[in-house]
């Protein structure tokens, strides 16, 4: 599945907004699911579709 990650708890469970699932099988297509919760123990990889970057972080105080 390819998402927006939205929020993420102590166990990996993560939440994905604008979701595609990728199926290949039998012939390459997707479909999409919205709005999805991923349970930490079936993740097998986490990575970046187009790259990263970096932002200011809210909780620290600006100088």
């Amino acid at each position: 599945v390819v998402g927006i990650l939205k929020g993420y708890d102590q166990l990996l469970n993560l939440v994905l907004d604008e979701v595609e699932e990728q199926i290949n099988e039998p012939e390459p297509h997707s479909r999409s699911l919205g709005l999805a919760v991923l349970r930490g123990p079936t993740i097998t990889l986490v990575s970046p579709v187009d790259g990263l970057e970096e932002i200011a972080n809210p909780f620290v105080a600006q100088e």
